[in-house]
Parts: C-alpha cells; sequence; structure tokens
C-alpha cells in the first residue's frame, strides 16, 4: 500500500488488515512502501501467507493456457492478530 493512501486509512506497517475481493478475503500484515502507485494494494501471489491468488480469478488464457493478469478491487478493512493464518497450515486455492 502507498504512504499517502495508508496515512489516509490510519494504517501503518505491521498493522493487521482482511483484504477482501468479491471472490476471496485474506487476512495479511501491511507493508507500507512508496514504490507502489496511490490507491493500490500489492500483494506477493509466492508466498502461502500472502494467498493472493484467493483474491483474484482463476481462469486461463484459452490459447496460451495460462492464467490471466492478476488484478481486481479489493476492500482493506483492519483485522485482529488472532486472524493471521498460520504459515504452517495448507490453503485451499485453485480449480478443484
Amino acid at each position: 500500500m502507498h504512504e499517502i493512501d495508508a496515512a489516509r486509512c490510519g494504517l501503518k506497517t505491521n498493522d493487521v488488515v482482511s483484504v477482501s475481493s468479491r471472490r476471496g478475503s485474506v487476512v495479511l500484515r501491511v507493508n507500507i512502501s512508496a514504490k507502489a502507485h496511490p490507491g493500490v494494494v500489492f500483494i506477493p501471489m509466492h508466498f502461502a501467507e500472502a494467498a493472493a491468488n484467493l483474491l483474484t480469478i482463476d481462469a486461463l488464457d484459452p490459447q496460451a493456457k495460462i492464467p490471466e493478469f492478476k488484478a481486481c478491487a479489493v476492500n482493506v478493512m483492519f483485522a485482529r492478530e488472532e486472524e493471521l493464518v498460520d504459515a504452517e497450515e495448507p490453503l485451499v486455492r485453485g480449480r478443484k
């Protein structure tokens, strides 16, 4: 999250938030950075504790068979520390 947006929302690094889209929700820690553009929330897809794939569509490009661009609208709300998912606990995601 960008510094200006975070300050306006009252967020700071290490706060715990729930990030939700119409497809899912994840609870994670905030890392405020000037690298993000204002209005943008970046969540890595590479780590189980981030689980950004739970928020985005799992559609594949019909010809290349690669995932679509991972972008979606989200809502960010404060959450409690105990809502954080244990990184060792497996998460169900993707196609079933």
